[in-house]
């Protein structure tokens, strides 16, 4: 469905890039090395996110997981904790894995934050990443592209907020029901994640949604042909345009050597740990440090070097918003704390300063 230009999701023009926070709630160890309750990351989490609202960030997304070394599986309800302790920034996931949800319930759940948080609610929906939800909830991996496919029709259609009528095999049909509650004043912003293949981008661009582009490796600048065949496609298919969003792991510090100090060793744990069950070789200081590189996927250094590179990212490929990664591994929640800070304070300021003088 279409929408006006005073959708949250509007493109916000070439000298401007709304900067926003992501995590997934990744569960850290204790001063002595154990690892800490997922309660307590949880709790340490809310923190993160009244910090991110209070140095004037635009966005404040939590990942949906379904395994021990992240903490948040329900993002809805740490979104509704959120709304009552922040007063501006958007609440939204990163991402909600549509494929193993209700899509109608997906959207009740947003709509409850939406209210709670007058109307600073958002959902990005995507396949992804980890398939532990499919067993838990009794899902057949062998359906994995038709329960998305099918479920994404379907939440489509209940966003309208209108009476539905769907039909599908994924799930029972829906003869002309509404849904409830509704929004207030506009449509709920839904995102689709994605993470770099043309057949992704063009579902996204073929119901009209923002996209956000997940930039873990590698670098930005190969995503440019993905980017313009979104914008292709959303005028082929005769959408206003929306956003263009990226996402990509990173760590400010007050310096580069101590940006990347505090988080290497994090950030390799991390990196094998999940490499080793996806069958990749082991990483090395050198792969990191490249990828700390100016065109590299990971936004790690000082102010100044992390402003600089957003400022790239921008000219290399037109995006409307950065989402930067801040939980990695079990780095401890008050060098994130630090980091959301400098990220507020420092490098959102000198971002502005760099694309009006560009």
């Amino acid at each position: 469905m279409t929408e006006t230009s005073s959708t949250p999701t509007a493109p916000v023009g070439a000298t401007e890039i709304l900067l926003g926070l992501n995590t997934f709630g990744d569960a850290g160890v204790d001063g002595d090395g154990n690892p800490k309750p997922h309660a307590q990351v949880l709790r340490e989490l809310l923190a993160e996110a009244e910090l991110a609202d209070a140095v004037g960030l635009h966005a404040f997304g939590v990942g949906e997981h379904h395994r021990r070394d992240f903490a948040v599986s329900a993002p809805e309800v740490f979104l509704a904790a959120a709304a009552a302790r922040t007063s501006r920034i958007r609440l939204g996931s990163a991402v909600t894995v549509l494929s193993s949800d209700d899509p109608i319930r997906v959207f009740q759940r947003f709509s409850t934050v939406d209210a709670l948080s007058n109307g600073r609610a958002e959902v990005m929906l995507g396949r992804g990443s980890f398939v532990e939800s499919f067993p838990l909830f009794g899902l057949d991996l062998a359906d994995y592209e038709v329960l998305f496919e099918e479920k994404l029709e379907l939440f489509d259609k209940v966003r309208e907020q209108k009476p539905v009528h769907w039909e599908g095999r994924t799930r029972p049909n829906v003869n002309g029901m509404s849904v409830f509650p509704p929004l207030e004043h506009h449509l709920l912003p839904t995102w689709i994640g994605v993470g770099g293949t043309p057949e992704s981008v063009l579902r996204c661009a073929q119901y009209g949604y923002p996209i956000i582009f997940a930039i873990i490796g590698g670098e930005s600048r190969r995503f440019a042909p993905l980017v313009n065949l979104y914008r292709e496609a959303m005028g082929k298919y005769g959408h206003t345009m929306q956003q263009i969003a990226t996402h990509s792991p990173g760590h400010v510090a007050p310096t580069d050597e101590q940006a990347r100090e505090e988080l290497f060793p994090h950030w390799l744990a991390q990196r094998n740990r999940i490499g080793a069950e996806r069958g990749w070789g082991p990483a090395s200081r050198g792969e990191f440090d490249a990828m700390c590189g100016p065109e590299g996927a990971l936004y790690v250094g000082s102010p100044e070097t992390v402003a600089r590179k957003i400022l790239l990212l921008k000219q290399h490929l037109g995006v409307d918003r950065f989402d930067l990664k801040y939980s990695n591994g079990t780095l401890p929640h008050e060098s994130m704390m630090r980091s959301i800070e400098l990220f507020g304070t420092l490098v959102a300021p000198l971002v502005a300063e760099l694309l009006a003088d560009a």
